[in-house]
């Protein structure tokens, strides 16, 4: 290792380490004067002006007006705005993400201006122009919503990129950590790096380099964001042994020190593959970074990232059964961390040297550090884990010199109103509605009992000042903020969306296996010895490896969403597969596409021979529509409505197929391979969906929105299949790769290349998800069906779909 290094980080550590304990005396200092009581409690006498108002007696009779629960995302903005406090809302949150993420100072006139076009643009996504009504949310917070804002801003590529690495770090993210919680930091550091960006760059910024900025800062974002998953929860977790954190601490250190991520040497156990995934993204994430700095930035860098890995080691190591720390060895570390943790991002971006930044980001930490373990106390309490508060909690009537934490922290908020940012009052009114809104959150989780218990531990001793406070916490209002609406619903969309991808799991595998019991075809007794062998082949393809995605499809929408009887279907699903699979045999004949294998198996015609398997799928035709004409339970004229729809989608899929191979060798048009593959698959998809509708009796307007997702689904469906033709694995896919290529197939491909089609495929599932607002149903299985039709590169072949996505 490099002595001069070492020395270098081990003094740069040395130097944060004496302005850190400077900090803390000051504090410690107001703290024992208890100045900050009569400042505040003036303070909070100006602020209260404006968050308690006497309510007038006819706000009684105004039910509809009354606030609603912020739980519901949309109610909540709705009522924000028809109560006229949406814009006020706006401005109290951009103008902390301003103070907490960028360090600015809140009385600068440039600032302001920013944060006003920040409130409007927001304003403008929340709410349409000329319109009072609040847009869906799922555009606020969805991959669709994401993908629409990377085509304004020309970042399509990198949203992709950061799309699929989400996935794939959170189908890593082991059991035993909070995966929630570890997506919420990690894409919140991916924000608050683009923030930075966009920040740096200004309103007169060529599009161009707009563009290539926002790029680089989603790269950088992730980059650096993934420490938070993969280093400090990690280590705070039980994945690991007591022996793997600490050969995994010292290969961290060793890349901080050395600038070179070391080799992952020999790691034995259970958590192998684990490491090496987590050990090849970090590595990925480190070089990037390091290629993007100036070299002049290089070593704040890495002095800030050593100051922030060594606070966070000398946090870590600490035992809540230690009764003799001091408050020096409590607090100091938490103030290096939590600066340390926002100064790094400016140099990850390379930004320029900013000496009113870089003060008010040291500073500014420990209020933010104090009231997140203040929220976290009783969680850390349970894992053993030393912080201010659980160490206070644990000692208090032990140790008489400890510091209370939570009167600390209002003399935080002091220093930081009078003595960093000047008595400003824009910031008094910010820094106070946080805090009060902290308080509120606290008793709500908690409950108003335990919350008087953990008043009564905390803040008894300035008994005036803790009434004041609690009398703002019971009635003080207008103090709520929009990143903790957001990241509220984010948890909430995370948790919810791991369920129903549970949910979706259980229903494909539970239809699934209901279908392909009754998929096999029946040789009654005499049966002639012909149709025995042709029964045999058809058999021999149903049994293939099959997803039967369009069956389940329609068993989800006929059964769940229709209300049909699931016996009274079954014809029908019999009759999808059926006509699939003999689309399938057809499609691989030696005259047509000429496939060895399907659905993990030799293909029919290699089996039996080419005469054997056209005679199977006419014979599966007939079947299909025997199997229509058996649905005798529901009403004749929708049965023939539907045979009619079959025959005509049938002649589309033959119209599709002559296409295509008419295609071969050919330059093809984007327009003409979207019209081959609609007809191709996305006729197959339309179908599934529209012919339960057909039996349900539902409106046309409904089943014309079907229409539309299954256009833009089947094309979706393509296009991934074309990329996987060109990228996938046999082993996953049940079918050889590269085949487009050695028949000279004309693919999305092909026509646009790898990004062009990726960038074709998002704008596709962008529309499909656009279709089923249209839909007035429950439509989660379609989401996430869709979801899996464009993620469907990892471990899918065994009748499992993926659910790899965020």
């Amino acid at each position: 290792m490099n002595v001069n290094l070492t020395d270098h980080a081990d003094s740069a550590y040395s130097l944060a380490e004496q302005r850190a304990a400077q900090y803390f005396v000051s504090l410690h200092m107001q703290f024992k004067e208890k100045t900050y009581v009569s400042t505040l409690t003036e303070d909070i006498q100006l602020w209260k002006k404006h968050h308690i108002h006497r309510r007038s007696w006819l706000s009684f009779f105004s039910r509809g007006k009354r606030k609603p629960d912020s739980q519901d995302y949309h109610k909540y903005i709705g009522w924000l705005n028809l109560s006229g406090k949406l814009d006020d809302y706006l401005d109290r949150s951009v103008s902390y993400l301003y103070m907490r993420d960028l360090g600015k100072a809140l009385d600068s006139p440039d600032t302001q201006n920013r944060i006003k076009r920040m409130v409007a643009d927001i304003r403008s996504q929340l709410i349409p122009d000329g319109s009072t009504m609040i847009r869906e949310q799922s555009e606020f917070m969805s991959l669709a919503g994401v993908y629409r804002w990377a085509q304004k801003e020309g970042v399509e590529t990198a949203t992709i990129w950061v799309i699929d690495k989400l996935k794939n770090v959170s189908t890593h993210i082991p059991q035993e950590m909070n995966a929630e919680q570890a997506q919420r930091k990690l894409i919140k550091i991916i924000i608050g790096v683009i923030l930075h960006v966009m920040e740096e760059m200004g309103e007169s910024t060529p599009p161009l380099e707009r563009s290539k900025k926002l790029s680089e800062a989603i790269r950088l974002g992730y980059s650096y964001g993934l420490t938070y998953p993969f280093i400090d929860d990690l280590l705070d977790s039980s994945v690991l042994t007591l022996q793997e954190k600490e050969q995994y601490s010292l290969m961290l250190r060793d890349a901080i020190l050395t600038r070179s991520v070391p080799e992952l040497g020999e790691w034995s156990g259970e958590n192998m593959e684990f490491i090496r995934y987590v050990h090849s993204e970090l590595s990925e994430a480190f070089e990037y970074i390091k290629s993007y700095q100036r070299p002049e930035m290089q070593n704040i860098f890495f002095e800030q990232s050593f100051v922030f890995f060594q606070s966070q080691e000398l946090d870590r190591v600490k035992e809540l059964s230690n009764a003799k720390y001091t408050n020096e060895e409590l607090y100091i570390p938490i103030i290096l961390k939590s600066s340390s943790s926002r100064l790094i991002v400016r140099s990850v971006i390379s930004a320029p040297t900013d000496d009113g930044f870089d003060q008010r980001t040291f500073y500014y930490g420990l209020y933010n550090q104090l009231a997140d373990d203040f929220a976290d106390m009783f969680d850390d309490m349970k894992e053993g884990a030393v912080t201010p508060y659980t160490y206070f909690l644990k000692y208090r009537d032990q140790r008489s010199d400890l510091i209370n934490p939570f009167e600390l922290y209002w003399t935080v908020i002091s220093h930081l109103i009078h003595s960093v940012y000047h008595s400003d009052a824009k910031t008094r009114e910010v820094i106070l509605d946080r805090a009060i809104n902290g308080l509120k959150r606290c008793k709500e989780r908690v409950g108003t009992e335990k919350y008087k218990e953990i008043m009564e531990i905390f803040a008894s001793g300035q008994p005036e000042f803790n009434r004041l406070v609690q009398q703002m916490v019971l009635k003080a209002d207008d103090v709520d903020f929009f990143d903790k609406l957001l990241r509220d619903q984010l948890l909430t969309n995370l948790k919810n969306n791991k369920q129903e991808k549970v949910d979706f799991h259980n229903t494909i595998q539970k239809v699934r296996g209901e279908i392909n019991n009754q998929l096999p075809i029946n040789k009654p007794v005499g049966t002639p010895a012909m149709k025995e062998m042709l029964i045999d082949a058809a058999n021999y393809s149903l049994e293939g490896d099959g997803k039967r995605i369009r069956p389940i499809l329609t068993w989800v929408m006929g059964v769940n969403e229709y209300g049909l009887n699931s016996a009274a279907i079954v014809p029908l699903l019999r009759s999808l597969e059926y006509m699939h699979t003999a689309s399938l045999i057809f499609d691989d004949l030696p005259s047509q596409d000429n496939a060895p294998s399907r659905r993990g198996r030799s293909t029919l015609h290699e089996v039996y021979n080419s005469a054997t398997a056209e005679l199977t799928g006419l014979l599966l035709i007939q079947k299909s529509i025997e199997e229509q004409a058996s649905l005798h339970t529901f009403d004749a004229k929708s049965v023939i409505a539907l045979m009619q729809y079959s025959a005509q989608k049938a002649e589309d899929t033959c119209m599709g197929q002559a296409m295509d191979l008419n295609s071969k060798g050919k330059a093809l048009t984007l327009e003409q391979l979207n019209m081959i593959c609609f007809y191709k698959t996305g006729i197959a998809f339309e179908a599934s969906l529209v012919m339960p509708a057909i039996l349900a009796q539902v409106k046309e307007t409904e089943i014309e929105a079907l229409k539309k997702f299954a256009y833009h689904a089947g094309i979706a469906f393509q296009i991934k299949d074309d990329l996987l033709d060109l990228e996938g694995d046999l082993q996953l896919l049940g079918k050889p790769t590269g085949q487009d290529v050695e028949n000279n197939n004309a693919t999305f491909v092909s026509i646009l290349g790898s990004e062009g089609a990726r960038k074709e495929m998002w704008e596709h599932y962008c529309l499909a998800m656009e279709a089923l607002k249209e839909i007035p149903r429950n439509i989660n299985f379609l989401k996430h069906l869709l979801n899996y039709m464009v993620n469907r590169d990892r471990k899918w072949s065994v009748g499992i779909f993926a659910s790899t996505f965020l």
